[in-house]
């Protein structure tokens, strides 16, 4: 088996301003004092994803999970190292990705949908199955800046898993839909799994990740501080397992 995802050696760096204005940069150099520094949300970090694996990526808050699921998508460029990818990739990186609030829900499944690769013929033999699977209903023409945060999720959710893909990635966004929705979204992503999809899943729930995963990656301060068993994970992490049983439902 063939892997289809490589991580080797990677390194991404952001810098910040510590200043807002012209004359706050100017006095801050003046007293000699720092105007920009940089800090690194992923360093040195290396793993390989086997075709057809399911992996959870865990961490706390600020650990550098977000930065790395865009750096596989390839939104973003590693700095070092490098991230090798085999298919075609969809999913979801963070809720309203690829939207035009401007955009009513229905350009905005044409306009999503060409985002994740997929062409018109595509869209329009699927589109009735998205909309049904969103339930944004009477809504669907309303601009998608209208929108709540759930709903954002289940039509954004549903573009995404129709999309015909070898690598699925998703980034939390079954945080803010409701338990129907949750267990019919966990539920097409087990089915993908069955599939033989490679699923790459970012979350915090220990529920929806033992069901989903066997294998859990766990950033520390943009570290991979630990790579094996998601129960094994879970323990590294000191998580909580007391959770709502209904949430994770498959």
């Amino acid at each position: 088996m063939s892997p289809s995802i490589v991580v080797d050696g990677v390194t991404k760096e952001f810098s910040i301003r510590s200043t807002r204005t012209l004359k706050q940069r100017v006095v801050k150099r003046l007293r000699g004092e720092e105007v920009v520094h940089s800090f690194r949300a992923i360093e040195d970090v290396s793993f390989d994803v086997e075709d057809g694996e399911s992996i959870a990526l865990m961490g706390l808050n600020g650990s550098g999970k977000s930065t790395l699921l865009k750096l596989i998508s390839g939104v973003m460029r590693p700095d070092q190292g490098r991230v090798l990818t085999r298919g075609r990739i969809a999913g979801l990186i963070g809720l309203g990705a690829g939207f035009h609030p401007q955009l009513s829900g229905r350009a905005n499944v044409y306009l999503n949908g060409a985002i994740l690769g997929m062409t018109e013929a595509e869209i329009n033999a699927k589109f009735t199955y998205i909309i049904d699977f969103a339930e944004v209903g009477r809504f669907l023409d309303t601009e998608v800046g209208h929108y709540s945060s759930g709903m954002q999720a289940r039509l954004g959710f549903a573009v995404a898993i129709h999309t015909d893909c070898d690598i699925f990635l998703i980034d939390e966004t079954l945080a803010v839909g409701d338990r129907p929705f949750k267990r019919k979204c966990l539920k097409r992503i087990n089915d993908l799994r069955r599939e033989g999809r490679t699923i790459f899943y970012v979350s915090h729930n220990t529920n929806q990740v033992e069901r989903l995963c066997k294998r859990a990656l766990v950033l520390e301060q943009g570290k991979l501080g630990f790579d094996g068993p998601v129960h094994d994970a879970i323990r590294h992490l000191h998580y909580d397992e007391d959770e709502d049983p209904d949430a994770g439902e498959v």
